[in-house]
């Protein structure tokens, strides 16, 4: 459900996979949409675009003011390899991402939860195999393991933000960079049953917000430094997931994934349901 695949669609052909989730913990809910729009450019080479739609609520303030556009990814993905049966080379590839920041991150008054943007351009590095195994019964066990390292620009902030300020605020943010692994495997059931399990492991950085605050200056020329940190957090998730296919070219996904807290981290469970088109 997580994993990306390590191959490329075929020059022509497209892919289109909206999620559709709600990020659930003990006082808030996030709801939102993630599409993934993917074409095989050339032999060995896909491009594609990823829209984020959400809506979140909070338990203790208003919830956003209305569905709100998240921050919009570019990708384009090269084929390394290619996995033939009896050989022990899986299909691998190198991924790119470009994060835009499309979203609103600052600026947002009495209603923090409007926020749906980091503010900083990011850019993912990443590598993705895939392999085959046949099992004593005659059913395939696919398996993927996936690592990606992103790094985020520096962040201009005002007022109230996803990143703890209020109202008055004028600084900088500096994003940690964040490391992510996920380890994936889907067993046939039949022809159209499929069931998949995600193990996932994150680290992210320290994120640091420096500035001062307008409003609590009053006529000092040089009001007192704002200074925060986040602090680096680990987080480790698991997202079982069940999937039925009409067609060759068509399935609907369901599973929940599930991050343990842990430092720094809060425990969620997200529900997600998924279509998958390829043509």
């Amino acid at each position: 459900m997580l994993a990306n695949s390590a191959g490329t669609l075929p020059p022509g052909h497209f892919l289109l996979e909206p999620y559709v989730y709600d990020v659930s913990t003990a006082h808030s809910d996030s709801y939102g949409s993630r599409a993934y729009f993917q074409y095989g450019l050339a032999d060995r080479l896909s491009v594609g675009l990823i829209p984020v739609v959400g809506y979140n609520t909070v338990s203790n303030g208003p919830g956003s003011s209305g569905i709100g556009l998240g921050d919009i990814s570019l990708m384009t993905q090269y084929q390394l390899t290619q996995f033939h049966e009896g050989s022990w080379m899986p299909t691998t590839a190198i991924e790119v991402q470009e994060t835009f920041p499309t979203g609103r991150y600052d600026q947002l008054g009495s209603r923090p939860a409007n926020g749906l943007g980091s503010g900083a351009y990011t850019t993912t590095l990443q590598f993705n195999s895939q392999t085959y195994f046949w099992l004593p019964n005659g059913r395939v066990l696919r398996m993927r393991f996936d690592v990606s390292q992103a790094f985020s620009s520096h962040v201009g902030v005002q007022g109230a933000s996803v990143y703890g300020t209020s109202a008055g605020f004028r600084g900088n943010a500096r994003p940690g960079s964040s490391f992510f692994a996920d380890a994936a495997w889907e067993y046939s059931l039949t022809q159209r049953w499929v069931l998949a399990l995600d193990l996932t492991y994150s680290h992210t950085r320290n994120t640091s917000v420096s500035g001062y605050n307008i409003l609590d200056s009053g006529s000092v020329p040089y009001p007192p430094s704002i200074r925060m940190n986040s602090g680096s957090s680990v987080a480790f998730g698991f997202a079982p997931a069940v999937e039925y296919n009409w067609s060759s070219s068509l399935g609907v996904l369901f599973g929940t994934r599930i991050v343990v807290a842990g430092h720094n981290t809060t425990g969620t469970i997200t529900p997600v349901l998924a279509i998958n088109y390829v043509h």
